[in-house]
């Protein structure tokens, strides 16, 4: 029984995310769950976001000065962190394979994939500053 009951909180963990499309924190995916589940607990939401992420169901985004996010999706793209607002976006651009190879090329280190987060102002910050 505690595994069927695990199973059904992991799917809610992982339907929670992939309708919060803001790159949430464990706590806001916790605090979303918690409005319409209020008997699973935070430690319950932050085990099945750890092993979701380690699983390979979810993207775990570890950004320097920043908590923990998580992303719904999956598939190789970039970033965007706003420095204005904290927001983050999906940057939808082609992964960028060549800088692996020149990596390991230069260095000699086996390199299996990327990170890139851009920063700056999003369109929306940027358009509050000017008015």
């Amino acid at each position: 029984m505690a595994n069927r009951r695990n199973t059904v909180q992991r799917q809610i963990v992982l339907e929670t995310l992939k309708k919060l499309d803001t790159h949430p924190t464990a706590v806001d995916v916790y605090s979303e769950i918690h409005k319409t589940h209020p008997t699973i607990g935070q430690a319950t939401v932050y085990r099945n976001l750890r092993q979701l992420a380690e699983g390979g169901e979810i993207g775990a985004l570890m950004l320097p000065d920043d908590l923990g996010r998580f992303d719904g999706r999956v598939d190789r793209h970039y970033h965007f962190k706003c420095k204005n607002c904290g927001r983050i976006f999906d940057v939808d651009i082609d992964y960028l394979t060549g800088i692996n190879e020149t990596v390991q090329q230069k260095y000699g280190f086996q390199v299996d994939e990327h990170d890139v987060v851009f920063r700056g102002i999003c369109p929306e910050c940027r358009g509050a500053m000017i008015e």
